[in-house]
């Protein structure tokens, strides 16, 4: 069984899931903070150096899983895992934010597109040399609608219906 462990708690402007940026680079993406537990601080030591931060959280928002969607990018049905969908088997998102500063246990963050009080699992610095490959980079079916991000926001798509409706 494995067994993960809440680092801390994402709080952004975000309350649900309507209207908010699909992507960090979004236009609309806003600043939040990355609150680390008291237990994990010490782990920011040095952190500060860095520009950005890869953020791995749990979706905590998300149900259901589907392996097959229709991703906000495409009006096709599409396998889950050539998609950002939240709807996966193990709901797990990253984003790459900015790092603004670092006070205490709180990491101050831009180009934040996680809904607020989001689970954090881990924080890693983006390092380009680590994390960009060289060479040709396919994109698949996304090669001419990537380019539409920005101004892309979420929709019904993947907001959990209620009872009754």
């Amino acid at each position: 069984m494995m067994e993960f462990v809440e680092i801390g708690k994402i709080h952004s402007e975000f309350k649900t899931l309507n209207n908010m940026p699909i992507q960090p680079t979004g236009e609309k993406s806003l600043k939040g903070e990355i609150v680390i537990n008291e237990e994990y601080a010490e782990g920011l030591k040095d952190l500060e150096e860095f520009s950005h931060l890869i953020v791995i959280y749990f979706f905590h928002e998300v149900k259901e899983h589907k392996l097959i969607v229709k991703p906000f990018m495409d009006d096709a049905k599409r396998g889950v895992f050539s998609t950002r969908a939240p709807v996966r088997p193990n709901p797990i998102g990253l984003s790459v934010v900015e790092i603004e500063k670092i006070k205490g246990n709180i990491i101050y963050i831009k180009n934040i597109d996680v809904l607020d009080q989001t689970p954090v699992l881990d924080i890693k610095p983006l390092v380009p040399d680590f994390d960009f490959p060289k060479g040709e980079i396919k994109v698949g079916w996304l090669e001419n609608r990537s380019k539409g991000v920005k101004e892309k926001e979420s929709d019904h798509r993947f907001v959990q219906k209620k009872e009754g409706n």
